[in-house]
């Protein structure tokens, strides 16, 4: 009985062992993933004053700035003081930007002058009550 559940457990170890790899993606095809990812990312921002970054890099490096311009294998990103640093894809680790789309800022408009437009209502609706 002990051989026998030994051998499964040994089979069962042996596949595994076989099968895991089998899924494992290589090092080279993560980093082509996540510099894809964050060109993708970096594009949907476009390029401009209005298309503000923070980066940090792979080597801990902090940038903030707009994004100035942008090719295929790397991107500038221009600070406040007017630094321009140019940066490969491969390199950010993590990269924040905030420029919101038309249709967000018209939602927020929006969004802005109906919560007015409800305050003025109940309020002229409270003034004849009294």
């Amino acid at each position: 009985m002990l051989k026998k559940i030994s051998s499964l457990i040994l089979s069962t170890l042996l596949l595994q062992a076989a099968v895991v790899p089998a899924f494992a993606k290589s090092d080279s095809n993560k980093e082509a993933e996540r510099a894809e990812k964050v060109r993708t990312q970096l594009a949907k921002l476009g390029t401009g004053t209005d298309a503000r970054v923070k980066l940090e890099l792979r080597d801990k490096t902090k940038l903030e700035g707009f994004i100035s311009e942008a090719s295929a294998e790397n991107f500038t990103v221009t600070d406040s003081a007017g630094k321009a640093t140019t940066v490969a894809y491969p390199q950010v680790r993590k990269a924040q930007g905030n420029n919101l789309s038309t249709g967000a800022k018209i939602a927020i408009g929006a969004g802005i002058a109906a919560a007015i437009i409800l305050i003025v209502i109940w309020h002229m609706i409270s003034v004849n009550e009294q």
